[in-house]
């Protein structure tokens, strides 16, 4: 005896067929795009066993007060790392590593017989193989405000009235002299020279400022300083010497603004961005300074 044919009701016509016929097709894409996520989903943290006083402690440190002096746009106030005393690190496979630590800084410059000491907390988060880390700092003051924009006003009066420097002039010198006149430009490219670094750093490379090769114009534009300049980088793990041009506008108080280009003449590769202190993208900051 033939199989009785199922029959469909009255009100279906040729489009509850095709969805009939469709379903099993369309549950099994489902499926397979569930199980192709599913690996990603569940990537935990894994929390990893390293001292605060390892290397990548130190790399995560260096980062997030690269852009916080980039940020804070003040040569006066200028950040550098003394020791990283506390902090967690986690690590997961498939979004990178991520940090969370404090560690005291001290002053750039510190004034005759005075040592200006603070603390930053940060969380930082290296992608993958990716540069340009995301960060979330904040630091204790190591100056008053008001001595602040004082020692900045300074700084850029100083800029304005200085003449240019001979052509082939390095600052600092190839023996490591630095003549007086010259310190509020190497002070101004420090802040500058900050943005482009963090840009660049990574889980496996980090930079030094070495030395400008060349100081190419500084005028006015208004009330801001222009001033544009080629720096010299030193990565330190693959030991090349990487040139920036960099050309900033800066103001006492005001948010800097930079463009650059970099080349590594290792790979030929090149590299360029722009930014200003008062844009907010991924990264975020919180800070007192």
């Amino acid at each position: 005896m033939l199989a009785r044919q199922q029959r469909l009701p009255g009100w279906a016509g040729p489009m509850a067929v095709l969805l009939v016929v469709l379903l099993p097709a369309v549950t099994q894409a489902f499926s397979g795009l569930w199980r192709t996520l599913e690996p990603e989903r569940q990537q935990p943290w894994r929390r990893l066993d390293v001292a605060p006083s390892s290397p990548v402690f130190q790399q995560a440190a260096r980062a997030a007060l690269h852009y916080f002096n980039y940020r804070a746009a003040s040569p006066s106030t200028f950040r550098t790392l003394k020791q990283v005393r506390s902090g967690t690190a986690w690590v997961n496979a498939k979004k990178g590593q991520r940090f969370d630590m404090e560690f005291t800084i001290e002053s750039y410059k510190p004034e005759l017989n005075e040592e200006r000491l603070g603390t930053c907390s940060a969380l930082v988060i290296f992608k993958n193989h990716k540069p340009k880390p995301t960060v979330n700092i904040t630091c204790t003051r190591l100056l008053d405000e008001k001595e602040r924009e004082q020692k900045d006003y300074v700084l850029y009066k100083q800029m304005k009235q200085l003449k240019r420097p001979p052509d082939g002039t390095r600052i600092p010198g190839n023996l490591g002299h630095m003549d007086s006149s010259l310190q509020p430009m190497w002070d101004l490219a420090m802040v500058g020279s900050s943005y482009v670094m963090w840009e660049k750093t990574s889980q496996s490379l980090y930079y030094y400022m070495m030395q400008l090769s060349g100081v190419k114009q500084w005028i006015t534009r208004g009330d801001f300083i222009n001033f544009n300049y080629t720096v010299l980088l030193h990565e330190f793990s693959t030991q090349e010497i990487i040139p920036c041009q960099i050309h900033l506008l800066w103001y006492p108080g005001k948010p800097l603004k930079i463009r650059y280009h970099c080349q590594d003449p290792g790979t030929q590769e090149e590299g360029s961005g722009n930014g200003e202190g008062s844009a907010e993208n991924p990264t975020e900051i919180l800070s007192n300074f």
